[in-house]
Parts: structure tokens; sequence; C-alpha cells
């Protein structure tokens, strides 16, 4: 006789799978940050032939860059919902946004803290200190000598 799980019982955690996700949401917000903006902006580099190319590049790339954008931040969010499921994290209570609450209420949002919310945090984190090395290590003077 094959064992049923009771309706009620909780999964046990599939760790590879969660770290797959995990890496899948950190590889999705370099996407995100970095080679969607600069992937649009060379491929606009190149499909112009001019040096001053016409206002409509520009209005391309200020609808693509946050569309594309919008689109990846979808997929994380799905990649997320998929990591609470592998790892069997219980599902929030409905979320109440910080502006319907009283100022004398809770301090806290009442949103769990979750693996997205930590990579987003750390991958913008590494490109501000990125930018910051690049900026006062290796950028070279704009003022002529």
């Amino acid at each position: 006789m094959a064992s049923e799980a009771s309706p009620g019982a909780t999964r046990s955690p599939n760790i590879a799978a969660g770290a797959l996700l995990v890496v899948l949401m950190a590889a999705g917000s370099v996407v995100m940050w970095l080679v969607i903006p600069l992937g649009l902006i060379y491929l606009a580099g190149h499909l112009t032939t001019s040096q001053q190319p016409s206002m409509g590049i520009y209005v391309a790339l200020a609808v693509a860059i946050p569309t594309l954008m919008v689109v990846v931040m979808k997929l994380l969010g799905w990649l997320d919902h998929a990591y609470a499921q592998v790892m069997a994290i219980p599902e929030d209570g409905r979320y109440r946004p910080g502006w319907l609450k009283s100022v004398r209420g809770e301090r806290d949002s009442g949103h769990r803290r979750t693996v997205l919310d930590i990579v987003m945090i750390v991958s913008v984190g590494v490109a501000v200190l990125g930018s910051a090395v690049w900026f006062f290590g290796f950028a070279g003077s704009s003022i002529p000598k």
C-alpha cells in the first residue's frame, strides 16, 4: 500500500531546485540591470548610420528598455513564486499597503522578505559598487591636461 500524504501535510523542500531558481533569479537581475539597457543601446548604435540619429531611435529606446525590464521583472516574480513552492514556504496572508494602515499601527510592512528581494538588493549593491570602482579606479579624467 502506498502511503498518501494528508491534505494538511507539509512537503519537504527541494534544495537543488531551490538553488537553481536562486541562480536563475540572480542571472535575471543581471539581465534586467545590464543586458537590456546596454544591449539595446548597443543595438541602436549599430542600427543607425548617422552620427546624429533621428529622435525615433531615442523614443524606441525609451519605450523598449522599460518594457523589456517589466517583462523580466514579471519573470523574476514567477521564479520567486516557484521558489516558494519548491521550498515549501507558506504563502503570506493578504497584503495591505502601508498607506492604508494607521500611523500608530504596526511598523512592519506585513510582507515577508522573499529571496527575490534579497537577490535584487544584492544585485543593486554589486552594481553600485562596480560603478564606484570603475569611476574612481578606471575612468580617466575628462579635464584636459
